[in-house]
């Protein structure tokens, strides 16, 4: 009859030259527990994105901007990395941003030179200028050296409605990009086949937002030709124009009139109606004579003439 044994009878049975190889398991399986919850230790660098860039607006905050192909940014990696383990025990959140992946950051922080490092409090942004090593990072922020530098300007900051707009461009270029890359690799166009494409489409967006802008205008500010009393002003000033003109015409025939009756009629009767001075200029008025004594002024005015000359004549 077979017989069960417990299995510590057969763990006491065993030889005692078999127990150091245990304590050797035991020790390796706790380095091995103790070196996964060390890899399981949560990344302390963070990465910023179009997405979650907001985040950084509360807190303190130091920013690396770099890209995979500038060598300057990969000999910083190592620095950083080791500065972002101190961040914790700081109290500050280490993050960096990938500018070919994120264009939108790019633009909205106007990064003109790479690697690029900001320091970021309660959403007051400041540029880092100093060297780039774990121990001045660390005097940066513990030190409070960042009160020393100037901040950047609220018509500059990232949530300003410039830097917004610059963020939208620089996404639309890297949109552009893509599409150009498509294009070229993917569908086989010639690149200035894409050129063409790129140009048309520039075009009619343009036409479709000039338009859409001056309706925009007119709905806003609209022209006195649609008014309701446009019309009737208008009417309006054209009768009193015409009436104008008919006035001014009733008059010039007039004085036509009154020349041709003055051409006809004789020029004694002229005179008599006149009753004005020899030389045509009317007399004031209550010297007023009669047609008498207005011939026998005139007839001794010519006789004083005569006599005038024929003593000049005779002297």
């Amino acid at each position: 009859m077979a017989c069960l044994l417990a299995p510590h009878s057969i763990m006491f049975s065993l030889p005692r030259r078999t127990k150091p190889q245990l304590w050797i398991c035991f020790l390796t399986l706790g380095m091995y527990l103790s070196s996964v919850a060390v890899s399981a230790k949560p990344d302390s660098l963070r990465e910023v994105t179009d997405g979650n860039w907001e985040e950084i607006l509360s807190g303190e905050w130091m920013i690396e901007f770099y890209a995979p192909w500038c060598p300057a940014c990969q000999q910083l990696q190592t620095v950083w990395k080791e500065f972002a383990d101190w961040g914790e025990d700081m109290g500050v959140n280490i993050a960096k941003v990938d500018v070919t992946e994120q264009p939108g950051l790019s633009g909205r922080f106007i990064i003109t030179s790479l690697p690029t490092i900001y320091h970021c409090k309660d959403g007051v942004f400041r540029k880092y200028q100093g060297a780039r090593t774990k121990d001045d990072f660390l005097n940066f922020v513990d030190g409070q050296k960042w009160q020393a530098v100037e901040p950047i300007s609220s018509w500059f900051g990232p949530s300003s409605f410039l830097m917004n707009s610059m963020s939208a461009l620089f996404k639309l270029s890297m949109f552009i990009r893509r599409c150009h890359n498509y294009m070229t690799e993917q569908l086989g166009f010639p690149v200035w086949g894409s050129y063409v494409i790129f140009g048309l489409a520039t075009l009619f967006s343009g036409l479709t937002l000039g338009l859409l802008l001056v309706f925009i205008a007119d709905f806003v500010f609209p022209s006195r030709r649609f008014s309701s009393d446009y019309y009737q002003k208008k009417q309006t000033m054209d009768q009193a124009r015409l009436i104008q003109q008919q006035e001014d015409a009733q008059e010039a025939d007039g004085e036509e009139d009154d020349d041709e009756e003055e051409e006809e009629e004789d020029p004694d009767e002229v005179w008599k109606r006149r009753r004005g001075s020899p030389e045509g200029r009317p007399e004031p008025r209550g010297q007023a004579y009669s047609d008498e004594a207005l011939r026998k002024r005139v007839v001794g005015k010519r006789i004083e003439e005569d006599e005038d000359e024929e003593e000049e004549e005779d002297t």
